[in-house]
């Protein structure tokens, strides 16, 4: 990989969840920060500035979080790019602990697009250039192990489909002035920020609190995707299910949607654990718990 660092900070202690440990929405929001010093690095310092023409808009985001980082744990964050085609690219950030070893790796396709239409059009040869320079490969055991990426056919999820799946609302709420970029789009982290706090409504009557079990559940990975980008003052509805999984694993989706036209605004799927708050393990269902589990899937829960 071509290391170029593109972040650097730290976990702060209302970064972290019930858990202990970085919230994902939190992972992704440093994320952010990085595409924007990232974009400098490509020729495009103004492409986050309210006064820019041209900015870079996030398609979709897969995450692979790989070690846990707790309250003030130190962190960087490097970047690179894996592909570049016409409007488009697909870049590579990976987030170290001080000793190198990865907390997660972020694999994030962005669109060249004008900024306030969102109307993709052609890179620069600068950027182009520079690009050539950044190329990156994923670091080994940093890449996708249970979520497959590629191409997107048409979106499944829709309101009249998660009520007709039974899928329990997990959230809603109003996107604020604060929740958006420059140019009045819901951010990325906007999007993730709303899926923790999603799982309690999910998981409610089906296992005792953290608290009072010592028992949590953490990510193990995520694909986000966006299909349309809401704006202050649009409602948010989530509803979310279990689609499948097996002893040590469950997949969940995420349906982010409008609830005035039922459309989605973005669907996330994400490989969740259950995790002992004591010895930091991944928890092994029984065999009762299994069949528990396996009641609750919905086989036909997709993007």
């Amino acid at each position: 990989m071509a290391e170029i660092e593109v972040w650097r900070g730290s976990v702060a202690a209302w970064e972290c969840d019930a858990m202990g440990h970085l919230n994902v929405g939190f992972y992704v929001a440093k994320s952010m920060e990085a595409l924007a010093v990232m974009a400098a690095e490509l020729g495009l310092p103004q492409a986050f500035s309210p006064t820019a023409e041209a900015t870079l808009i996030v398609r979709e985001q897969y995450v692979r979080f790989l070690r846990e980082a707790h309250m003030n744990t130190p962190l960087t964050m490097s970047g690179g790019v894996l592909e570049m085609t016409d409007d488009e690219a697909r870049l590579l950030f990976v987030l170290r602990h001080p000793t190198g070893d990865m907390a997660a790796t972020f694999q994030t396709v962005v669109s060249h697009a004008t900024a306030r239409e969102g109307r993709a059009f052609p890179w620069p040869e600068r950027t182009r250039r520079r690009a050539e320079a950044l190329a990156a490969v994923v670091p080994e055991g940093g890449g996708p192990r249970s979520i497959a990426l590629g191409p997107m056919a048409a979106p499944q999820a829709s309101l009249a489909r998660a009520e007709a799946l039974g899928l329990p609302r997990t959230g809603l709420g109003a996107v604020l002035a604060h929740d958006c970029d420059p140019f009045g789009r819901l951010r990325t982290e906007g999007v993730m920020q709303r899926l923790s706090p999603a799982m309690p409504h999910l998981f409610f009557g089906q296992r005792p609190g953290p608290r009072e079990s010592g028992r949590g559940g953490a990510a193990l990975e995520y694909r986000l995707i966006h299909h349309a980008w809401p704006r202050a003052g649009d409602r948010v509805a989530l509803h979310s299910g279990f689609q499948g999984g097996d002893a040590r694993v469950q997949r969940i989706f995420h349906w982010v949607l409008d609830p005035r036209s039922g459309r989605p605004w973005a669907t996330a799927e994400a490989i969740s654990v259950a995790f002992d708050l004591n010895t930091r393990k991944m928890i092994v269902m029984s065999d009762e718990e299994l069949a528990a589990a396996k009641s609750r899937w919905t086989p036909e829960l997709s993007h």
